[in-house]
């Protein structure tokens, strides 16, 4: 059944395999825009060491909100330079924003594993280290595809965490083979979500989420993006959508 889980995802175009931007050494467009980048090294408790970035933006902090980002599926080429254009659209509007390459992407040290339960202990050590060093009343936690479900785990672990985006969470039976195990955590948390979902995503169809959502505690919103697939839906081309459905959703926290 994994085989079958690779076989089909290669068959839906995915934009990260191989992807060079996730491979070092990176390349990234110049920074011409009204936002900085720090670079930072942050630890998890089992000793693996995670390259990190804060976009900042160049003009006044507008929110004591942090956004973490948590980036694709690792073993399919997921990284953080995946999420530039989401991190530096929210810094460019106020925001501080977090990205990270999960353990044993890119610079950070470790191995990723199949299932994501082991970067759940990565999303927790970065929203820590945020804690410690950045000022801030609350962080929200955003992740994108297999990042969703490692998001969600994590989110009722973190003290600061006030509220969950999900960017094309993989509900979908096939996908339930490696991440089905993350559903509970995320579907029973009180905290505010927004689950984001092309209507064509090819890993989730939209009667499956409605169906997981109506056993899920606290609020939750929906947005569908029609005629969107899983993977367009990830590319830059809709960076700035979801940026504006992140920036709509903050208030509500």
């Amino acid at each position: 059944m994994i085989y079958w889980f690779f076989y089909l995802l290669s068959k839906h175009n995915h934009p990260f395999f191989p992807d060079p931007i996730c491979t070092p050494p990176f390349y990234l467009p110049p920074n011409m825009s009204n936002y900085t980048r720090e670079s930072h090294t942050v630890e998890t408790p089992d000793g693996v060491k995670l390259s990190t970035r804060v976009f900042k933006p160049k003009g006044e902090v507008k929110d004591s909100t942090v956004i973490v980002l948590v980036h694709p599926y690792s073993i399919l080429g997921g990284c953080q330079a995946l999420l530039k254009g989401i991190a530096s659209g929210l810094a460019e509007n106020g925001y501080r924003a977090v990205t990270f390459d999960m353990r044993g992407v890119g610079s950070s040290t470790g191995r990723a594993s199949l299932t994501g339960f082991a970067e759940v202990k990565d999303v927790i050590a970065v929203c820590n280290w945020v804690s410690q060093n950045l000022s801030f009343d609350k962080i929200l936690l955003v992740g994108s595809s297999a990042g969703a479900p490692i998001a969600g785990s994590a989110v009722d672990q973190i003290e600061h965490a006030v509220g969950y985006v999900s960017l094309g969470y993989p509900f979908g039976m096939i996908a339930s083979i490696l991440f089905g195990r993350h559903h509970k955590a995320i579907l029973k948390s009180p905290k505010p979500k927004l689950f984001v979902m092309g209507t064509r995503d090819g890993f989730t169809s939209v009667k499956q989420l409605e169906s997981k959502l109506k056993s899920a505690s606290g609020r939750n919103e929906t947005h569908l993006m029609e005629g969107v697939s899983h993977f367009e839906m990830e590319g830059p081309a809709y960076d700035a959508a979801m940026v504006n459905l992140i920036l709509k959703f903050i208030p509500s926290l």
